[in-house]
């Protein structure tokens, strides 16, 4: 049986400290990019096209200790507590997870109770020590897309590596909380999946493997006044069983 810790208290006086200490360093890894040097590439020869070599495979620990930091999908709207997907995942994959989630948030916009991504990370405790991190979301950029998104996302990332730099980091994109699929939740899904790729990360995207269709709309979704457009307790469940299948098709 997994575990789960509910991270919502701010770290202590010396872990902001160290996060601010880690600007600067945040600044070097912007430029250097360790992760788009040559040996991420797969070599082209004469009148060929480069392409970018698959990320390496998982390799994490029984029990490992996952991070799993998101919007309201993963603080477990529309679910009792402690039943949303970041918290079943648990019990499904014997993880330990660390669940922070904060309704509303994006990487552009802040939540309720909580800031945007950006601000989110920087609060982060580094003693947290995670094997993986799971970043998920969101559909909450969707309107905001245009304005800066990837050098948004792309500072998040930064400094979320500069915190935990031995972490493994998993992308999950956003899911479709309406049908037919929104264009502009449909370009958070290509900018984030381009990024991730970029970096050498796994990019999971529900949208391209059609996690959420007509067919099953409504089993996943609880569309009523008090759900919101938000997993229902079984859609949590399924969310958690297609996030840990895809964790272990990355894996080894």
């Amino acid at each position: 049986m997994g575990a789960t810790e509910h991270l919502r208290t701010r770290p202590p006086a010396w872990a902001i400290a160290l996060v601010s200490g880690l600007a600067i360093a945040i600044a070097v890894i912007a430029m250097w990019r360790p992760w788009m040097q040559p040996a991420a590439t797969v070599a082209a020869g004469p009148g060929e096209v480069a392409v970018a070599a698959p990320p390496a495979p998982l390799q994490l620990p029984d029990g490992a200790r996952v991070l799993i930091f998101g919007d309201s999908w993963t603080w477990g709207e529309a679910a009792p507590p402690r039943q949303g997907y970041a918290y079943v995942i648990a019990d499904l994959t014997g993880w330990t997870t660390i669940v922070d989630g904060v309704r509303g948030s994006g990487y552009l916009r802040p939540g309720k109770g909580g800031g945007e991504f950006g601000e989110r990370i920087a609060a982060l405790d580094p003693s947290l020590d995670p094997d993986l991190v799971i970043v998920q979301g969101s559909i909450n950029d969707r309107a905001l897309h245009s304005q800066g998104y990837r050098e948004a996302v792309t500072a998040a990332w930064d400094l979320l590596t500069a915190i935990y730099p031995k972490a493994r980091i998993v992308i999950l994109g956003p899911a479709p909380h309406v049908l037919p699929l929104e264009a502009s939740l449909s370009a958070v899904d290509a900018d984030l999946a381009d990024l991730a790729a970029l970096r050498g990360w796994w990019y999971i995207s529900p949208v391209a493997e059609q996690w959420i269709t007509d067919a099953n709309y409504l089993d996943v979704i609880d569309t009523s006044e008090a759900g919101r457009d938000h997993p229902s307790i079984d859609g949590h469940r399924y969310l958690a069983e297609r996030l840990a299948a895809s964790v272990a098709a990355i894996s080894r």
